[in-house]
């Protein structure tokens, strides 16, 4: 599951949580639905759900930054204003946005039939990035049922790298996809973690740094400044008790790991972190003005800070790792990290 347990690679000098996944925050699951076809059809859907209840009536607080903006995600606004989710967080392609909306608004009308009559309407959230590369993006093979299987098949322990949404995305150079990390962080002597999800498609050929060393310029004769585009979703999860300022902190230390993968955030891309705590929830119905709730002290928040960038750069390199060589529209070929490190004349490690 995790990079240092599969690879002989580390990242970093943090502990990873025992699955080194997301979902070593306790309550947080993951599911995909994969969509292929063994030609043009690349794509599909991975459904993040912070915990196993209802999340319109417990929602989560939440932050996101928004690194660079060439992207189509719905639901950031409520987000940045109310500082809460209250669905499941989806992923898909750049042209599937409104096809996952539209279910994951259907999935909570199921679980809530107030929704929009005696309360107030739902947000959903649902982010992208283009897999046109590999895949007839405008097949539109996205599907609302795709939408509900993701979110049916959510778990703890999750497949990485071509599945999901992570089906037909391309970054660095290399086969992209879902990719995930998490590591430890101890607080006044307990035991609390922060997990890291990513959904890859960033990035020009030549770029990828893995732990500091440049790795890949030779799989294409193409300059490295070749366009730095694409997207790159990151989600960051904790069970640490954080306020929707900390979280939008912790987001925009995104960007640092981000960084140490070879991106600079180029113009053609999409980077958007989004950050949310178990640990702090908002009901949607409350008899009490005033809400008790924990935060913890700025002065004691740089571990958090450190390895948010550290499991996020991870992710990333996992991302590339688990993704196998895929063949997808007009022919179009990118190249599993796995099969090129593992060609290398000399191991990087």
């Amino acid at each position: 599951m995790g990079l240092e347990k599969t690879s002989g690679l580390t990242i970093g000098r943090g502990t990873p949580g025992p699955r080194n996944l997301i979902t070593d925050v306790p309550g947080v699951t993951v599911g995909h639905a994969t969509i292929q076809d063994g030609g043009s059809i690349n794509t599909g859907v991975t459904a993040v759900l912070p915990h196993g209840g209802n999340l319109f009536r417990d929602k989560v607080l939440a932050a996101s930054v928004v690194i660079n903006g060439f992207g189509k995600t719905i639901g950031l606004v409520q987000v940045e204003e109310l500082g809460t989710i209250e669905t499941p967080i989806l992923l898909t392609n750049t042209l599937s946005v409104g096809t996952a909306a539209t279910a994951l608004i259907k999935y909570m009308l199921a679980q809530n039939t107030d929704i929009g009559r005696t309360t107030g309407t739902v947000n959903p959230l649902v982010c992208e990035c283009n897999d046109g590369f590999l895949n007839d993006i405008q097949g539109f093979h996205v599907k609302e049922e795709h939408i509900f299987q993701a979110i049916a098949a959510a778990q703890t322990d999750f497949a990485e790298g071509a599945v999901g949404a992570g089906t037909g995305m391309c970054c660095l150079g290399f086969k992209g996809g879902i990719g995930s990390a998490s590591r430890v962080v101890l607080l006044d002597g307990c035991r609390y973690t922060v997990g890291a999800l990513v959904l890859s498609n960033f990035g020009g050929p030549g770029r990828l740094m893995i732990d500091g060393r440049q790795t890949g310029r030779e799989i294409q004769n193409r300059p490295a400044a070749e366009q730095d585009k694409g997207s790159i979703i990151m989600l960051i999860a904790v069970d640490i008790p954080l306020s929707e300022r900390q979280l939008k902190r912790i987001c925009r230390r995104a960007g640092a790991g981000l960084a140490r993968t070879g991106s600079y955030y180029g113009n053609g891309s999409g980077d958007i972190a989004i950050a949310f705590t178990t640990a702090n929830r908002v009901p949607h119905d409350s008899p009490k003005a005033l809400l008790d709730m924990k935060i913890l002290s700025d002065d004691h928040i740089d571990p958090v800070l450190d390895l948010t960038a550290e499991a996020v750069e991870e992710a990333i390199i996992s991302s590339l790792w688990h993704a196998g060589t895929t063949t997808g529209r007009d022919g179009h070929i990118r190249r599993s990290l796995r099969e090129f490190l593992n060609d290398l004349p000399v191991p990087l490690g």
